[in-house]
């Protein structure tokens, strides 16, 4: 949304699920699905004289997550009590770092744009439970609400970005890189339903020209990319619309109704000191050391974006098409094993007409199909099927003939290509007997040609084309085409009638 007066100051929270076996300080299983109040223990409810151990393998991930996004991981951080009555937080407080969090000023480079959005810090923390305002398997319940413990110590990073954000659209592209990024790194599933992956919008306005930030409100829990956006968007008009009618933005929490599109107050902001923040008396002090820190950098992939610019510069990939490949790792992976395949075989490799196949044929395969990219032709295949292409074996048609019936059973497409008799054919006098079939049957395009309308000739092309099934192989029928009318003789034209 664009105001010609005005200016949006967008900041995001980011609450990441990491993908763990166990919650952060007890042993209960981090699983999404079971029934309610079943994956509980002493720890994570809450009762007096349970201590908590924090999760190794949340802290690696964490840090992992951290090191991807260029911050300065802590040698040491605090877990502190953040303190606030809610029916879903049995202890009474929450278990998260405030002062001092595990790792401060990071990066993350936008995937739509070469913007990059600063992010001041990344904390580790436990997830509360879940309410429930609908009877198990649906039906109201009217006057109450039912909670879910399951969720609760369920090992959380907070990701909070600065206001560096000015639209929807950049505040959505962000969410979608550190998705991608979630993937990339394996330290989440960033399942947005399961709640893997939460978002609050911190939201302001302010005349354009103007250095002061505006008053924010804070949308919470935003469950999609698209209602991220539909959220900011709606914010900035209610915002721009109240400051316009002479009223005033109030520092509040406010949620969204997907249904509307609309966001509803929730409650005034609290501020940090609302919280009664103080370090757990129960944890000591995190400790990072250097080299575990250099062990688990040196473990990192490669991420999306640099991923993205190396398959540009090494295959000479427009942007777009480095974008859609490297949506995902496996992609990637799948686009990358199809051209060192096709690099071994006597004609040189194509990585843009692979592109192109993955681009088009095989994600369109895995949609119709509803396969994983493992269900769909291996990526050795498609460089076999592209080779033929580009060998001039069979045509571009044929090909996706051939994709079709190979992709579901694994086959060799080289066998197809016999089995299903669409070998591109080359013979020249076979050709030349379709092109003489062709030219009978259109006597008045080959006396159009011959007055001087010479494109006519595409249009016999592909009669003949047609004809064979497309199996002729193209460039050989342009030229065996054009020798072919140029012999035919004048009296083969048609006479032309009396004038009107």
């Amino acid at each position: 949304m664009t105001h010609p007066d005005y200016e949006a100051v967008i900041g995001l929270e980011v609450h990441v699920q990491l993908l763990t076996g166990t919650k952060m300080f007890c042993r209960c299983p981090n699983r999404f699905g079971a029934a309610p109040n079943t994956l509980v223990c002493p720890v994570c409810l809450g009762y007096p004289g349970t201590l908590p151990v924090p999760n190794h393998q949340a802290v690696d991930l964490a840090v992992r997550l951290a090191l991807a996004l260029g911050f300065e991981v802590r040698e040491t951080s605090v877990f502190a009590r953040k303190n606030y009555f809610y029916p879903d937080l049995p202890k009474g407080y929450q278990i998260s770092q405030f002062d001092r969090p595990l790792a401060e000023n990071g990066l993350v480079p936008l995937a739509q744009s070469d913007k990059q959005v600063r992010v001041e810090r990344l904390h580790l923390e436990e997830d509360a439970g879940k309410l429930l305002h609908e009877a198990p398997g649906g039906g109201a319940l009217p006057g109450q609400s039912l909670v879910d413990f399951n969720r609760c110590g369920v090992p959380l990073v907070e990701i909070v970005s600065r206001p560096d954000m000015s639209s929807a659209a950049e505040a959505q592209d962000y969410l979608q890189t550190l998705h991608q990024l979630l993937l990339y790194t394996q330290t989440s599933d960033g399942n947005m339903e399961e709640g893997s992956l939460r978002c609050d919008a911190n939201v302001s306005v302010r005349r354009r020209g103007e250095t002061t930030l505006g008053t924010k409100a804070e949308v919470k829990n935003l469950n999609s990319f698209r209602n991220v956006a539909r959220a900011i968007e709606h914010e900035i008009e209610r915002q721009i619309a109240l400051i316009e009618s002479g009223g005033r933005v109030a520092q509040e929490t406010r949620s969204f109704d997907a249904a509307t599109g609309a966001t509803r107050l929730m409650r005034s902001k609290e501020e940090a000191h609302d919280y009664r923040y103080f370090p757990d008396p129960d944890l000591p002090p995190l400790v990072v050391t250097a080299e575990r820190r250099e062990a688990i950098r040196a473990a990192l992939p490669e991420l999306p974006w640099q991923r993205r610019a190396r398959l540009a510069a090494q295959y000479g990939l427009p942007a777009a098409d480095a974008q859609v490949l490297t949506a995902s790792r496996e992609l990637a992976d799948y686009y990358e094993a199809a051209v060192m395949a096709s690099s071994g075989r006597s004609l040189p490799a194509n990585p843009k007409g692979i592109a192109n196949w993955v681009q088009g044929e095989v994600l369109r395969d895995i949609k119709e199909r509803q396969v994983e990219l493992g269900g769909t032709i291996a990526p050795e295949r498609l460089a076999a099927l592209v080779a033929m292409v580009d060998a001039g074996k069979i045509s571009n048609s044929a090909a996706k003939e051939v994709f079709a019936a190979v992709a579901p059973t694994g086959g060799d497409p080289a066998a197809a290509v016999e089995r299903l008799g669409l070998a591109q054919v080359s013979d020249s006098s076979r050709i030349e007997r379709w092109i003489d079939e062709v030219i009978e049957q259109n006597p008045a395009q080959v006396a159009q040609y011959r007055a001087g309308k010479v494109q006519i000739a595409g249009f016999l092309v592909g009669q003949v084309m047609k004809l064979s099934g497309g199996r002729a192989e193209p460039k050989i029928v342009q030229q065996l085409m054009r020798q072919a009318l140029d012999r035919v003789p004048m009296e083969r034209e048609p006479v032309a009638g009396p004038a009107e």
